[in-house]
């Protein structure tokens, strides 16, 4: 070569890349999911269904069977002569199937008896109906003529009493032409009268209420001592009676009225004429 060069190495063709190839292992059916050996046999359908049926058939059966018939109810939340007016009233539940008890219909039975508020049930397996029984609270007495029933504070009437009887619980006088009805609850002036003492039942007033008077425009509790509490109108009732309790504190042996119509401004006064003003001489702004 001329100038002596010496001559160019040729370069040596490379030898083709190493690949590995994973066999792909597929089921004799191809690449569709073999649905045979997740899903249940026939024989197994079969079995399930067959159980299915049994327990369908073995509850129809106690059902209308006297396997779980009642035999004995269980009263419990209320006095003696409450919780045998209950089971009186649940009496048609004797000899029919646990299962088969209607609970709607019963709570209403039970509901029905004049001093049970609420009920709820339950299955004493294999014989036995229990029922708790929610007593009514009674906080006042209705007095008309020589007739008395107690009534209780949602206002349903509750008892017939003997002329008397009750004697801490105030009094509320209704007119001649009122109708009474025991079990089913008062309206109009006498639910505003009964609603008027019944927070009292859990929060006493520090003198206790003898009777109750309500007018339309005017609402009065007469305390044992003779004072009256003038609520006004009735309304913000929660308000008026927890200011009654702190004055009538300081008023102890006190005769005359409280006026509560404005809870923020107290008035009391001596005269229990209905025409005294607040700015007469013997009242005083507390």
């Amino acid at each position: 070569m001329a100038g002596g060069s010496k001559p160019r190495a040729r370069s040596r063709p490379r030898a083709p890349a190493e690949s590995a190839v994973v066999p792909i292992e597929r089921s004799r059916v191809g690449d569709r999911l073999e649905l045979a050996r997740i899903a249940p046999s026939g024989r197994s359908l079969v079995t399930g269904l067959l159980i299915l049926l049994s327990a369908v058939g073995l509850y129809a059966a106690a059902r209308t069977t006297s396997a779980f018939a009642v035999e004995q109810i269980a009263v419990e939340g209320a006095p003696p002569e409450v919780a045998a007016q209950v089971r009186k009233a649940l009496a048609p539940a004797v000899g029919e199937s646990l299962l088969g008890l209607d609970l709607a219909e019963l709570a209403y039975r039970a509901e029905s008896v004049p001093m049970v508020a609420g009920a709820f049930f339950d299955r004493g397996f294999p014989h036995t109906l229990r029922i708790a029984v929610v007593p009514e609270v009674p906080v006042a007495v209705l007095r008309q003529g020589s007739s008395s029933w107690l009534a209780a504070a949602g206002g349903r009437v509750v008892a017939e009493l003997g002329r008397g009887t009750r004697p801490s619980l105030p009094r509320i006088w209704l007119k001649r032409d009122v109708e009474i009805r025991l079990g089913e609850r008062v309206g109009g002036l006498q639910l505003k009268a009964v609603a008027a003492v019944a927070p009292l039942r859990s929060q006493p007033l520090p003198v206790a209420v003898g009777s109750v008077v309500a007018t339309r425009e005017e609402l009065t509790l007469v305390l044992r001592t003779g004072v009256e509490l003038r609520l006004g109108d009735g309304s913000d009732l929660p308000v008026k009676l927890e200011v009654a309790r702190h004055v009538l504190l300081k008023l102890a042996g006190a005769h005359g009225y409280l006026d509560l119509s404005v809870p923020e401004r107290p008035v009391a006064g001596e005269s229990l004429n209905s025409q005294v003003e607040v700015e007469s001489m013997n009242s005083m702004v507390l």
